[in-house]
């Protein structure tokens, strides 16, 4: 079931990029394995699939060793809302960083690369929506916040958002484009499993995709 599965989102992206005038190897799927275990994951690692998104580090530390063994070029992608105290271990286990959303993070993932010598890349997690129930920084915040960032020593390389839900995706998606060019930021985390064409057509460079690739969760 995974390969067809990959297939189809692969097949989506590739039209939603000839859409837009764009190639399709310029977006990355990261595959959204949280609670999804080792029979999960390894049939879309048999298919070619290599980045995948995890939101609790415990959960990655559990399962994600033991597949880098079998299985080479596994990128992993932190893309929960990160404590402070976990900072260390997200440097040594994850590849990039999604959701960085406030200073206290930016100096403790630094500290963890000055420790670990390794530098994952790291996207700014952006409020687009101005949605006090959700993690991110505020837009006003935003050239402070890559500032700091980039004075740290961390290695930038895009913005991320999550639209409010249930409202069209596409105008948080450009707005989220133009901040990015804005702040000389390439980089865009953006799209799920139920808008990531909308977000291909607009620029995103990494779509999130769960269930697309995995099938709906049990309730």
């Amino acid at each position: 079931m995974a390969a067809p599965l990959l297939d189809a989102v692969r097949a989506s992206i590739a039209r939603a990029a000839r859409t837009a005038g764009r190639e399709a190897d310029e977006i990355t799927i990261v595959a959204i394995s949280k609670t999804h275990g080792a029979d999960d994951i390894v049939p879309l690692l048999a298919a070619g699939q290599r980045d995948f998104g995890e939101n609790r580090i415990q959960e990655a530390a559990a399962k994600w060793p033991a597949l880098r063994e079998r299985w080479p070029g596994i990128k992993l992608h932190f893309v929960g809302r990160l404590q402070s105290n976990k900072a260390e271990e997200a440097v040594l286990l994850c590849d990039a960083v999604h959701s960085i959303d406030r200073p206290s993070l930016v100096e403790a993932l630094a500290r963890g690369q000055d420790k670990a010598d390794r530098r994952p890349s790291c996207f700014v997690q952006v409020n687009i929506g101005d949605e006090p129930q959700k993690a991110g920084c505020l837009i006003s915040d935003l050239p402070a916040l890559l500032g700091l960032a980039r004075t740290a020593g961390l290695d930038v390389s895009g913005l991320m958002c999550l639209p409010p839900e249930g409202l069209e995706p596409a105008p948080y998606f450009a707005l989220l484009a133009k901040l990015g060019r804005d702040n000389g930021v390439a980089g865009l985390s953006m799209g799920m499993s139920g808008d990531f064409e909308t977000a291909v057509k607009i620029g995103a460079t990494h779509v999130r995709v769960g269930t697309a690739l995995f099938g709906a969760r049990e309730a």
